[in-house]
């Protein structure tokens, strides 16, 4: 195809030249925020960028979520002020609430939004729910863990 993919990292950098003649660049999601965040990132970089593909997005949940939404923001504020469009995907397996995670990126939820339910699913996914209790943190997670244990052995014995 003749696409010249590279990985842009905090172990792996890249000189000019290498970005210069790349077309797709992988991404963490801290590396990109220090490439692009306004005075020390370089824009030239950020205004190339015509597709956003954020892998794992329901981590807009979790410890790194603020970074990632940071970078949205930051992303639907180029398009905003540039005027030129960026197509941004989000991906998940496990994203339960994405109508609001396709608001929160500014879906058009009639032309934009693709959901895949487990139909779709190569392989099927089954869900459990257990109730676990604990006196505190600690407990908690021990009992867990062990329902998680018995769950596996379950499944394999």
């Amino acid at each position: 195809m003749g696409i010249q993919v590279r990985e842009l990292t905090g172990d792996m950098q890249l000189t000019k030249q290498e970005i210069s003649q790349t077309q797709m660049l992988i991404v963490t999601p801290e590396k990109w925020d220090v490439v692009t965040r306004k005075g020390t990132g370089d824009t030239a970089l950020s205004q190339l960028v015509r597709l956003l593909i954020i892998d794992e997005v329901h981590l807009l949940h979790e410890d790194r979520g603020s970074v990632i939404e940071t970078l949205i923001a930051r992303t639907l504020r180029q398009v905003e002020t540039t005027q030129q469009m960026i197509r941004i995907v989000g991906l998940s397996a496990t994203l339960p609430n994405y109508i609001d995670v396709a608001n929160f990126l500014k879906v058009n939820l009639h032309k934009g939004l693709f959901y895949f339910d487990s139909r779709f699913r190569p392989v099927p996914l089954k869900q459990t729910f257990i109730g676990v209790r604990g006196t505190n943190k600690f407990r908690t997670r021990e009992n867990i863990d062990q329902a998680c244990y018995e769950k596996v052995l379950d499944r394999v014995l």
